[in-house]
């Protein structure tokens, strides 16, 4: 039988990561979130455009695929990541552990090669809360744990998961200009499912979220 895990603080105390386009409510800190689509990496660099401080992404060695600062360049100084290379499946949960439970930095990307299980993900909201406690001490913000999965996700026991792929314009107008995503909330412990329109504009990148009030979106 597996026991809930409590929260030590309260949501205003753990505080909250801004999502793009101002959506609320944001990713609650000292806990672990998953994010998964074709732009799930997209939709990390524009959390990492809300955030300050620095960021520990760790990635699986084995797999071709290696994040590009100079892509980050748009979104934020890629400076701030610090990149860890994990040789085993086991390592990139050690790491994501460690990195979490140290409080040191505010947030930790960790891309995963399949969904983990219950247990791997209570242990890293175990983790998170441990990190939430070093941080208070140290008056640094709680960490803020984000799983990349591939496809539609599926890691269990997540406190919220999200799904973002390439879409159309809010208006289906061919020069509006900007880029254009499709977000789905699929599942979150203190919202219902939800999706939006996201487009990015300008030379700043600035991003507006504009609600899909007639999509049909399956909880994961």
């Amino acid at each position: 039988m597996s026991l809930p895990i409590h929260q030590t603080h309260s949501r205003r105390a753990l505080g909250e990561q801004p999502l793009p386009g101002g959506l609320l409510p944001g990713l609650l800190r000292g806990r672990v979130h998953e994010l998964c689509g074709t732009a799930r990496v997209a939709l990390a660099l524009m959390l990492l455009q809300l955030s300050q401080g620095p960021v520990i992404w760790i990635t699986p060695s084995w797999l071709p695929e290696r994040p590009n600062p100079c892509g980050m360049a748009d979104y934020m100084h890629p400076g701030r990541v610090i990149f860890a290379r994990a040789r085993r499946p086991e390592d990139i949960q050690w790491a994501a552990e460690e990195a979490l439970r140290s409080g040191a930095a505010p947030m930790i990307l960790v891309e995963m090669p399949s969904p983990p299980a219950l247990t791997p993900v209570r242990r890293l909201h175990l983790a998170a809360q441990t990190g939430a406690e070093a941080a208070h001490h140290a008056g640094r913000v709680a960490p803020l744990g984000l799983l990349l999965s591939t496809g539609d996700g599926g890691a269990q026991g997540v406190e919220s998961r999200w799904h973002m792929a390439a879409g159309p314009s809010p208006s289906g107008l061919l020069d509006e200009g900007g880029i254009a995503w499709r977000l789905e909330r699929r599942r979150a412990r203190s919202a219902p499912v939800a999706a939006w329109s996201l487009l990015r504009q300008g030379d700043a990148g600035q991003i507006t979220a504009r609600p899909i009030t007639t999509a049909t979106i399956t909880s994961l």
